[in-house]
């Protein structure tokens, strides 16, 4: 393929992301700050259709952490199984809920640092918790903002901290949330990783990957 241009039309992609999702935002469902967090833990090598069907049990049963402490690793195991890495993750979240308990008084602290330190959490998880519970920008980098922010040249890297990092400097602050849930419903619904719909999509006159693999029509 071609190199990457240095200069994108990031204002016209930003504006017609905007146009194509309106109403784009976090799939994972929650009604607070702490099964939010669960929620994203869980959400590791599952989709959210799949931790939705898990958790809507999940929290109505355990929905708090001091609750999640009644459940020994084993017993927790048995209600996420259906998800992946299930027995890793039923471990950490059982360490967090012990943490926040101990240290925070049951309570998901609003602190990148606090949040990272906690068992199975890590920056794209904290930034989710950051920006769609606490209202802080941050801008989360998944599977499918990285691939989407690769193909339209938004960002030019494999490392999704660099990734993250390049978009922060292109995507204005009070955009950053929008954006990211606006990515990845892009990635989720046309620009999947195979077989991406180039022919379906309003940004493929400006994609630097759709132009190649399938060229404008003139």
């Amino acid at each position: 393929m071609k190199p990457k241009p240095k200069r994108v039309p990031t204002r016209k992609i930003l504006d017609i992301l905007a146009q194509m999702y309106p109403d784009a935002h976090c799939e994972l469902e929650y009604r607070n700050p702490f099964e939010l967090l669960i929620a994203t833990i869980l959400s590791a090598q599952s989709t959210d259709r799949q931790v939705n069907k898990v958790t809507a049990g999940l929290f109505a049963k355990f929905p708090t952490p001091d609750s999640f402490l009644t459940l020994t690793e084993a017993e927790l195991a048995e209600h996420i199984r259906g998800l992946g890495l299930f027995r890793n993750k039923s471990k950490n979240i059982l360490k967090t809920c012990e943490i926040l308990v101990e240290k925070y008084g049951g309570e998901v602290p609003q602190d990148r640092e606090k949040l990272e330190a906690l068992p199975g959490v890590g920056r794209k998880t904290a930034n989710v918790v950051l920006s769609n519970a606490f209202g802080i920008p941050a801008l989360a980098v998944d599977t499918h903002v990285q691939r989407v922010a690769n193909r339209l040249a938004l960002a030019d890297s494999e490392n999704v901290l660099e990734t993250e990092r390049q978009l922060m400097k292109r995507v204005p602050r009070a955009e950053w949330s929008d954006t990211h849930h606006r990515i990845i419903w892009h990635g989720r619904r046309i620009c999947s990783a195979r077989s991406p719909k180039c022919h379906q999509c309003d940004l493929h006159p400006y994609c630097w990957y759709g132009k190649q693999v399938e060229p404008v029509k003139k």
